[in-house]
């Protein structure tokens, strides 16, 4: 089977505070022939990891490694990569999602009011600029 899996089972799998769902979670994951995750899903991942259990970036960044290593996961590398390293720099997955994604799409320079995001995305020598 060919899945496209919601955040829920990924958060499941990973914080399995709920055993049924849990273990359901793992058998999906462990035999489907591929897994696809959508970007959205990951910066939702990320979000409800940091936010609603605490986990530290190094352990979410650990989780997502994990299942970037899953020789039957599908998910758009570059994208994913460039929101680890804006998280691993101190600083939230979805704005390097979001700034990789605009970039591809054939933005130049990422705007924003987030002044954190702003200085992460210049110190890697990315055009951004604060409004």
């Amino acid at each position: 089977m060919k899945v496209s899996v919601d955040t829920n089972v990924l958060v499941r799998a990973v914080v399995r505070d709920d055993p049924e769902q849990a273990n359901a979670a793992a058998r999906v994951l462990m035999d489907a022939e591929l897994i696809a995750v959508a970007l959205p899903c990951l910066c939702e991942f990320v979000w409800v990891l940091r936010k609603l259990y605490g986990f530290q970036s190094t352990d979410v960044s650990a989780a997502i490694e994990a299942l970037l290593a899953a020789a039957n996961v599908q998910v758009n590398r570059p994208a994913v990569e460039a929101g680890l390293s804006v998280l691993s720099a101190g600083g939230d997955f979805a704005d390097g999602v979001i700034a990789y994604e605009g970039r591809w799409l054939g933005g130049e320079t990422f705007v924003s009011f987030d002044k954190q995001a702003v200085a992460l995305l210049t110190a890697q020598g990315q055009s951004a600029r604060l409004l």
